[in-house]
């Protein structure tokens, strides 16, 4: 019997479903009828139905009966469980058996054995084409043969059992009473279970159709009730809460209801791909009838916007509730049409007006930091209640109003103020922020590169320009590369663009001023290089030669750079104040790997001079020593290649016998080495150790060899005139002025000069200063032959012009003794490409002029814009 007291003629299970167990009472063919037994199998009820099988007509054997009765006692009966596992599909069982099988079996079993009872065991299970599970008859009766067995037949009921009158419409009453309790929150007056099995046996009689229809027509009626409340109500926070939860309930209702007709939804509606789940059906049905009212939408949308706009002004709202209600509008697929367009569009218009109002109000740093705070808010609504698909949409929404309608206002507003204060975490963020944006990262490279280039004071260009700034200047544009290195690095993730355009900015505003930055960074290079510069160690020393290696890569003008580096690393060399040789030789390497092997040839020739000059002078002391010749002077020489070193005008000068007898020594002993060789005197290079005494005591000064011969006329004379002097000495005019500046007007006052003053004029007495005093022993007075002059600096120009003339004289004939024939145009381009530094059209022509005069090339006859070149 069925557990809902009703009478069920116990509908199977589809084969969908696991097996149920039997409810109802097997008959066999002979009328006997056994009840159903329970047996526990591995914790899981199964029920074994028993059959009686007989081979005659049915006879009971008497209870007191002994067992050990002979063959001829009445029929005996035999028991064979059979084990129902598989679902079936259909209601009876007929079980019927041969009574030869049942004869033959008791007559085996009695003549064996009269104490043995006979049984019938089960054997293995096998299928049968009908789909029931039947257990074969493999066993044997005891001590019989294994060929007496026979085979167990089981076969269907010929006809199906009906439904009783009113029990589709009795159990249908009692599942509409559970339905209708769930979804007025009352206890159900039914099992679960009960109601369960009683959709199932409705279903079993192919009465799914329409208990669909029943169960979708009451909630329909259900949910059509909830609608009034929401219409006249008004719009606010309780309107919300009322709506999720309805929304809430309902859920809780359909799981229920599902959980009940759960056979329905798996089975007939499974196999109707046209009809909705019953869980589907309840969002259809809500969907339907609550949300999809103009009404209530409106308000719904309204709402949640309403909040969202709260919290985005800053006030604290019930976030669960907006998730709740948004999870709703997802499952009931309104999301994006109902609620996403209007909250974007609502989004749009809030940050526009934020964007517009907020850059004429605050500064950049400020309006940055305010745009990514409104990032990451937008972010975490999407994480907490925002449907994952609205991200892409909103996050890019706010870049556009908030950053990509701003761009250009941005930088030229704040840019050159953050570079200037060097604000690192306020240009990282501008950078992340504009990384987010298509095409900012571009803007903020053009905007970036135009600040280099033409900045402030702190910037580019300026450095370059302003004559002020000489002495400065290549210090200054060594930390403005720092500065600008560490931007990219830290700030704009070491952007492979930004790199790139660096250079190219630094390369432009560097050459703005032809020559002098390369003037000026040779020199530079002099100040680091000399004795006496205590500023950095050894590896300060080569970190800053690095660093000024790639301020020389940008600049065009490297032969000037050479010229000016010749010279000072010439005076350095044969003063004797350079600093360190393995600096030297250091700093040559590095500009023979970035120049090659033959812009630094000549500069290595002058340190050769400087090693064979040391291995002379070991052997003029050996010559001089081998001759006995007397004398207090001693005398260094150094020999120099005119090839290599910078052209130095020859001075003619007086100097003291002893000083002209040794020069003649050795010029004796150096061409008889070397014959063929000429020797020129540079007295301007030339310097001396004086041994002097004064009041305080005795002195050595280190000074040149002007300073020398100015110094030594003191040894005949108490006082000299400025004309006295120059007659004597044959020193140039304004060398000479320079020498007696030096020793009458710097630190060490060796001469006193009448009148003071700071320059030396016509007329100018000098005398010795007897009460000369100084803390050293030994002074360098010499620092002014390291100063460069006015005319030096302008002769190196020169020079440098001079050898750009021969430069382009001889790109121009290699270029017209390949092609013969070239027009001007291409002449110019071809010029420039092989050219290693700037020159005007109008020096290229002037060029071109001259080897027309000398007939080098030539104007074509027929077309003057053509020249051919003159074999």
């Amino acid at each position: 019997m069925f557990p809902t007291g009703l009478s069920s003629p116990n509908p199977p299970p589809p084969p969908t479903q696991e097996a149920r167990p039997a409810a109802t009472d097997v008959k066999n063919d002979s009328g006997n009828i056994t009840s159903p037994k329970k047996r526990k199998i591995n914790g899981s009820e199964r029920e074994d139905t028993s059959d009686t099988i007989s081979s005659s007509p049915p006879k009971t054997l008497n209870s007191s009966s002994s067992p050990s009765s002979s063959c001829s006692a009445a029929p005996l009966h035999i028991q064979k469980k059979l084990r129902f596992e598989d679902s079936v599909d259909f209601i009876g069982l007929d079980v019927k058996m041969a009574e030869e099988a049942a004869a033959a079996a008791a007559a085996a079993a009695s003549c064996s054995n009269n104490k043995s009872k006979a049984m019938f065991l089960p054997g293995g299970v096998g299928h049968h084409a009908n789909g029931l599970t039947k257990t074969a008859a493999s066993g044997t009766f005891s001590n019989s043969k294994p060929g007496a067995a026979k085979k167990l037949v089981i076969k269907n009921f010929r006809e199906k059992p009906k439904l009783p009158e009113n029990y589709t419409q009795e159990t249908w009453q009692k599942l509409k009473e559970a339905v209708e309790a769930i979804q007025n929150s009352t206890s159900i007056k039914y099992n679960l279970e009960e109601l369960y099995q009683a959709v199932e046996n409705l279903c079993s009689h192919k009465i799914s159709a329409k208990l669909y229809k029943q169960l979708r027509a009451v909630c329909e009626d259900h949910i059509k009730a909830q609608i009034d409340q929401f219409r006249e109500y008004p719009l606010c926070v309780l309107f919300l809460k009322k709506i999720d939860k309805c929304w809430q309930d309902h859920c809780r209702q359909m799981i229920m209801i599902r959980s009940i007709f759960l056979f329905l939804d798996r089975t007939y509606v499974l196999q109707n791909s046209m009809l909705p789940s019953i869980w589907d059906m309840g969002l259809e049905l809500f969907r339907f009838y609550i949300i999809s009212d103009l009404k209530v939408q409106s308000k719904t949308i309204d709402g949640i916007l309403l909040l969202i706009e709260r919290e985005r002004n800053g006030e604290a709202i019930d976030r669960s509730l907006l998730r709740s209600l948004l999870s709703m509008l997802s499952d009931l697929q309104i999301y994006q049409d109902s609620f996403e367009q209007r909250f974007l569009e609502e989004t749009n218009r809030l940050y526009a007006a934020e964007g517009q109002r907020l850059m004429q109000e605050r500064e950049v740093p400020e309006y940055l930091h305010h745009v990514n705070k409104r990032l990451e808010e937008e972010a975490d609504r999407v994480i907490t209640y925002l449907d994952q698909s609205t991200q892409k949409p909103l996050i890019a929404t706010v870049e556009k109003q908030l950053l990509g309608e701003h761009l250009t206002a941005t930088l030229q507003k704040g840019l050159t103020h953050l570079l200037d204060e060097n604000r690192i975490q306020d240009l990282s963020l501008l950078y992340q922020l504009f990384s987010r944006v298509r095409g900012g990262v571009q803007v903020l490279l053009q905007h970036w590169i135009d600040n280099i280039q033409e900045g402030n004071s702190a910037f580019g260009s300026t450095i370059v320009i302003n004559p002020e700034k000489d002495k400065t200047m290549v210090q200054e544009l060594l930390d403005f590369k720092d500065k600008v290195d560490h931007i990219i690095d830290v700030c704009f993730m070491k952007n492979e663009k930004f790199v790139n355009a660096m250079k190219e900015a630094f390369e432009t505003f560097i050459n703005k001023r032809p020559n002098k930055p390369a003037e000026l960074i040779a020199k530079h290079v002099d100040s680091k290089l000399r004795a006496g510069n205590k500023e950095a160690t050894d590896e300060e020393l080569e970190k800053m030669l690095d660093k000024i290696m790639i301020i020389f890569r940008f600049i065009y003008g490297k032969d000037v750079f050479e010229a000016f580096y010749k010279k000072d690393l010439a005076k350095r060399l044969l003063v004797g104040k350079s600093a360190s040789v393995d600096a030297e030789k250091s700093m040559l390497s590095k500009l023979k790997h970035e120049c090659g092997a033959a812009f630094t040839s000549k500069l290595e020739g002058m340190f050769k001079d400087m090693e064979l000059s040391k291995d002379i002078m070991v052997q003029f002391k050996q010559y001089m020593q081998c001759q006995n010749i007397p004398g207090n002077i001693e005398l260094t020489v150094n020999i120099l290649t005119m090839g290599y070193w910078p052209t130095y005008v020859p001075m003619e000068v007086h100097l003291p016998p002893e000083m002209v007898r040794l020069q003649e020594i050795f010029k004796t002993f150096y061409l008889g080495k070397h014959s063929g060789r000429k020797l020129q005197w540079q007295s301007t290079l030339g310097h001396c150790v004086l041994k002097a005494e004064f009041k305080e005591g005795k002195k050595e000064l280190q000074v040149s060899l002007f300073q020398t011969l100015v110094l030594l006329m003191f040894n005949e004379g108490e006082e000299f005139t400025l004309e006295e002097i120059k007659l004597a000495t044959g020193i140039e005019d304004s060398e000479l002025r320079r020498t007696l500046q030096s020793l009458a007007c710097g630190k060490a006052r060796v001469l006193t000069k009448i009148p003071k003053s700071k320059d030396v004029e016509d007329g100018d007495k000098f005398s010795c200063n007897d009460d000369f005093k100084h803390k050293l022993f030994r002074i360098k007075i010499n620092q002014i032959q390291m100063k460069e002059t006015v005319e030096e600096q302008a002769s190196t120009t020169e020079r440098v012009f001079q050898d750009r003339q021969y430069q382009i004289d001889a790109a121009i004939v290699r270029i017209m003794k390949m092609r013969k024939t070239l027009s001007h145009n291409l002449l110019m381009s071809e010029v420039y490409n092989q050219l290693k530094f700037p020159v005007k059209p109008a020096d290229l022509k002037k060029r071109i002029e001259s080897l027309i005069d000398r007939d080098y090339m030539e104007r074509d006859k027929e077309n003057s814009n053509q020249y051919n070149y003159v074999a």
